[in-house]
């Protein structure tokens, strides 16, 4: 482990496979479809009809009258928050030692729209007053924080696709830092609209494969044709070594590293430079040799041109040994959400030794060239691993993970 770690004792999720985390894990070890058709009226002409949408709606496990004052994705970020923390035994931790960090590529997007709409057909009296606090971005970390009493810092990373893996690199920050003892980390993003499926398909970045939902994701295949939208949360609680030991905390892994780079090339054109500068780090930080890596959780979202560049950074800076999996082929893209996502399935691929298949590979693409997972879950000791997210703007974020000893 590199300098002063800190270690996973809590995860939380609510995805498109499953409204917590045992039930997200076990369907991304059997490889099963979270890819759906979207239903609403307004979905019925579109050029993208299909969605990575919730498994269980959140309206379901949050009070109804706590649940009208939040955001869809307030709601989301608070259900992970709720099973990460009892998943870590609710610590006793001073508050002013407790800091919460929970990033967004939109925050509450939903609610801003839907306000907007409101607007123009009745007027602002008609307006919610509730309006700001469910569309501002740090709304997810601010209700998280207030849950959980923590006032060591609510920090909200905004970095497009690497925010919920921003997120949990500045919460090992904070602890390296000395800044705090427990951090409750990740992403939370619900932006499935009209206005963001448009935008995407006249960019011609979102799959188009309405027909078949559950083939549309399908990273390093070479017949991909682009992303699918998603929606979910999922939230790591970090603790320092040392803190958990003296509570006698059960331990997930260890984060062991970070990396964290931005590319200053282009708003929507990854650079392998940047994803390549973005995993050294992340190996340095955390003291591991490119051969130590053993299996790598690549941010892979079925896009033709990131795929690609993605395959080649992953070979030049760690090599073609490790296994790769890629999930959003079961999850789609949950954009801000995605990096925490990747990160907890990491998590839990070091400490079961199980590496999730890549779904919907019907021929790889000869250009990737990496060991990718297909079929059956890969199992073997997993003592180190990476994960990778990328934004648009050029934002790169990798973290290494490690197994205790």
């Amino acid at each position: 482990m590199g300098t002063t770690g800190a270690v996973v004792t809590g995860l939380g999720a609510t995805t498109p496979l499953g409204g917590d985390v045992a039930s997200t894990w076990a369907a991304l070890v059997a490889g099963e479809n979270g890819i759906s058709p979207i239903e609403q009226d307004w979905a019925v002409d579109f050029p993208v009809r299909i969605a990575a949408q919730l498994r269980v709606e959140p309206t379901e496990v949050l009070d109804r009258v706590q649940a009208r004052r939040l955001d869809r994705c307030e709601q989301i970020a608070l259900v992970a928050a709720r099973e990460a923390w009892a998943d870590a035994g609710s610590p006793d931790v001073d508050p002013e030692r407790l800091a919460v960090v929970v990033g967004t590529g939109t925050g509450g997007a939903l609610t801003m729209l839907g306000q907007h709409d409101i607007l123009n057909a009745s007027g602002s009296r008609r307006v919610s007053p509730l309006t700001i606090p469910k569309q501002m971005a740090n709304g997810p970390a601010a209700w998280v924080s207030i849950e959980l009493g923590a006032r060591a810092g609510a920090h909200t990373p905004v970095s497009a696709c690497a925010s919920g893996a921003e997120a949990i690199a500045l919460g090992l920050d904070l602890i390296r830092l000395g800044r705090a003892d427990v951090v409750v980390a990740g992403g939370a993003e619900a932006c499935i609209h009209p206005l963001t499926l448009a935008g995407f398909a006249q960019a011609r970045a979102h799959s188009t494969r309405n027909d078949e939902p559950e083939r549309a994701s399908r990273p390093f295949d070479s017949g991909r044709d682009g992303f699918v939208i998603g929606e979910g949360a999922a939230l790591l609680v970090l603790e320092s070594a040392e803190f958990a030991a003296a509570r006698s905390a059960r331990i997930h892994a260890a984060l062991a590293g970070t990396g964290v780079s931005s590319d200053a090339h282009h708003i929507t054109a990854g650079s392998p430079e940047g994803q390549m500068r973005a995993m050294r780090m992340a190996l340095s930080s955390a003291g591991l040799a490119p051969e130590q890596v053993a299996h790598v959780h690549a941010h892979a979202t079925s896009t033709p041109v990131g795929d690609a560049i993605e395959a080649r950074s992953i070979t030049e800076a760690i090599g073609v040994h490790p296994s790769v999996t890629a999930t959003k082929s079961m999850t789609g893209h949950l954009f801000g959400a995605a990096g925490a996502l990747g990160a907890l399935s990491t998590v839990l691929s070091v400490r079961d030794g199980v590496v999730p298949p890549t779904r919907n590979i019907d021929e790889l693409d000869p250009e990737i060239g990496l060991d990718v997972v297909t079929g059956a879950p890969r199992r073997g000791p997993v003592n180190a691993a990476v994960t990778n997210s990328f934004g648009f703007g050029g934002h790169n974020v990798s973290l290494a993970f490690t197994s205790m000893p």
